[in-house]
């Protein structure tokens, strides 16, 4: 359809000019016939009627109707759980080449059929389809296609599984606005197993100290005798015990007492040895990482003045066996100046009131790294002469923040989970207008306005190692270690880690290293990207980039793997990939400044069976997921029947209507049509003899 934002009547002032200009330029007695003439004259009120229509900017208006067929998809399970409880291979395979025909079938009566497995691609037919995956999101799976196909003919999903999650929600808590139809894979049938469901265990012991490792021992088909408990390091065997199969119980549980080994990450293994009859071998063994340290770490916790920030940080350090907390508040708590202590938390110190001096003078004379916690009642003048590696400027009023990661920073890392929990954190004060970081300082966090992140820093750290200083500019942290357990079932994981890796941080080994390379988290499972982060210092210890370092990596069968990067200013990382779970020992060498440079070190990755984890398959969460979504439950054996429910809902197909405007005079035809008629004149008056 076509259009004008003019008024129609000015189409006849149109036609007025073209027919007037005709009528002008052939009234004239011609050297041509009358026909031929009127032709001319024909042609020309028609060329500049046209132009003079076009100066109006008629607008095109085009309606496009299109038909989106209802889609079908088929989402397959294929973990590695869904063979291993399948008494029958040749079965599964049946089934899945069914799902095939299926396939064809539903594309032949008009439906759009698209196949998804976990990882989201799909072999080109299902039979072939190799289960390896070794953990199940099913709820990541199912959410996923109900986003993709927002807005879409989304009529149903069929779900091929054995219903095992290990990973993620239960999938029968989300909402889903499609049906599902659950194909059940796998048997309800307990196996007869042995396995380790679970581990009990603290990660920190202290060298020299006996701790306890519990073991929960699961257990299908068995209704009496024994089972052998191993628990082992390096393969060496450290103790065995012997747990009773009673008929009447799934659990047992048995403890060993094992007595600290020399500093460093250890992995001991707890084993229960294969019985006769046992359908899998891969759920009997799980790893315990233990770190052996020296001893606790001896933390100061000072203060100007009471303040609930002093109770937050003494319970999260004291939820970690690896700190011993002292206090020091004046007119409470004095220092005790005949301890020794690795590290010091000054709160509001230095202060206005010149409060708790004799703690400065100690810090300052032992040559403690520290975190300084700036705030109201802070000394400004005084903390700035400290040579933190930050100036501050006090404002004249308070403004307000919340917490934002800075992705830069790899001396730790936070998870993902725990990223996401900064964020929930409500705002605090901050009583600083402008802090300037000096060389070498690095910001692990920055202030956030609302919804705007600044790049002002709100937590800072610098200096090099066994020198260390860091700074959070707000005394009102205690807020968000309270927020964070009110909504996190009275846990402060995040708040707890991020101040004990800190700390753990500014006492590192105090040795001044020009090369110092280190994992970015505690502990890797097999699923992880293992990455490194590293530093280089120049003879005068300034961070230099661009050295070409090399890593070479030993696991616990002394197989070398190596690698080789350049530690840039951008703070990128060495990734690793995926690697077997185990102890990893590293060794990294560089050049730096004509020297060489060595730094050694360990890294835990930890290997989980996730789906080794059950002895059947659980049809029971597929059922409740069926009844919530308005489905039904179906087995391989009535896929027909689910082929035919599909084909008789027949369900209907979606018209997209989408209008299209465009001026008419961008249309390639038009211009055609205009010199179509220009030409047919030109060449008729060149051929009757004028032009």
């Amino acid at each position: 359809m076509i259009f004008s934002a003019s008024s129609p009547w000015l189409i006849l002032l149109c036609l007025l000019v073209g027919a007037g200009y005709a009528a002008l330029l052939y009234s004239k007695k011609a050297p041509w016939s009358k026909p031929v003439n009127y032709g001319l004259a024909a042609l020309r009120f028609t060329l500049v009627s046209l132009l003079c229509w076009l100066l109006l900017g008629p607008v095109l208006r085009r309606t496009t109707t299109t038909t989106e067929a209802p889609v079908v998809v088929l989402a397959v399970d294929d973990s590695q759980s869904v063979p291993l409880f399948s008494p029958d291979t040749a079965a599964l395979r049946q089934t899945l080449a069914g799902l095939d025909a299926m396939t064809a079938r539903l594309r032949d009566a008009g439906y759009d059929v698209a196949v998804r497995t976990l990882d989201t691609a799909a072999p080109a037919r299902l039979a072939q389809t190799r289960f390896q995956q070794p953990a199940t999101n099913l709820d990541r799976l199912l959410t996923d296609l109900q986003t993709g196909y927002e807005g879409r003919n989304l009529a149903a999903v069929v779900l091929a599984s054995d219903g095992l999650a290990n990973e993620g929600r239960p999938p029968v808590f989300a909402e889903f606005t499609h049906p599902i139809f659950p194909l059940a894979l796998g048997d309800t049938i307990p196996r007869r197993d042995l396995r380790v469901t679970d581990l009990r265990y603290n990660r920190v012991a202290f060298s020299g100290n006996r701790f306890p490792v519990e073991a929960e021992i699961g257990y299908d088909g068995f209704t009496s005798g024994t089972a052998s408990v191993v628990l082992r390091e390096n393969g060496r065997v450290l103790a065995r015990q012997k747990v009773t199969l009673a008929p009447n119980r799934r659990l047992q549980r048995t403890t060993f007492l094992l007595t600290a080994a020399a500093p460093g990450k250890h992995r001991y293994e707890v084993l229960v040895e294969q019985q006769p009859g046992e359908f899998t071998v891969l759920n009997n063994n799980r790893n315990a990482y233990i770190d052996i340290v020296k001893g606790r770490l001896r933390v100061l916790l000072a203060g100007a003045a009471p303040h609930p920030d002093l109770k937050a940080l003494n319970a999260a350090l004291l939820g970690n066996d690896n700190f011993d907390v002292t206090l020091a508040v004046p007119g409470l708590a004095p220092l005790r100046a005949d301890q020794d202590y690795d590290v010091a938390i000054l709160h509001q110190l230095p202060s206005r009131t010149n409060a708790a001096r004799d703690v400065l003078q100690y810090v300052r004379s032992r040559n403690l790294p520290a975190l300084y916690v700036l705030g109201s009642q802070s000394d400004f003048s005084a903390y700035n002469a400290l040579g933190t590696g930050l100036r501050v400027t006090s404002g004249s009023q308070n403004a307000e923040a919340t917490p934002a990661v800075n992705s830069s920073f790899t001396r730790f890392t936070l998870e993902p989970d725990a990223v996401a929990r900064l964020g929930e954190y409500p705002p605090t004060a901050v009583s600083v207008n402008d802090a300037r970081l000096g060389g070498g300082g690095e910001v692990i966090l920055y202030q956030q306005a609302g919804r705007s992140r600044t790049t002002k820093p709100l937590l800072v750290v610098s200096g090099t190692a066994g020198q260390r200083q860091a700074t959070l500019l707000t005394d009102g942290s205690w807020q968000w270690r309270l927020q964070e357990a009110a909504t996190h079932d009275d846990r402060a994981d995040t708040y707890d880690r991020l101040f004990t890796r800190l700390l753990q941080l500014l006492t590192q080994d105090s040795r001044r290293k020009r090369l110092d390379v280190y994992p970015t988290q505690d502990a890797f499972s097999t699923q992880d990207d293992v990455t490194f982060g590293a530093e280089t210092y120049n003879a005068v210890f300034e961070r230099v980039y661009g050295q070409q370092i090399s890593l070479t990596l030993t696991d616990e069968q002394n197989r070398p793997r190596s690698f080789s990067f350049t530690n840039r200013q951008d703070g990128g990382v060495l990734h690793l990939g995926q690697l077997p779970g185990g102890l990893y020992r590293y060794t990294a060498r560089a050049t730096v400044a004509g020297q060489p440079q060595e730094d050694r070190g360990e890294v835990l990755v930890q290997d989980q069976q996730l789906e080794a984890t059950a002895s059947r398959a659980d049809h029971n969460t597929l059922f409740q997921l069926a009844q919530r979504t308005s489905g039904q439950l179906y087995y391989p054996q009535q896929l027909q029947q689910l082929e035919q429910r599909l084909l008789q809902a027949k369900f209907k197909p979606v018209l997209h209507t989408q209008e299209e405007e465009k001026n008419l005079i961008d249309e390639w035809w038009l211009f055609a049509l205009i010199m179509a008629l220009a030409t047919a004149e030109w060449v008729i008056r060149r051929y009757s003899g004028s032009i």
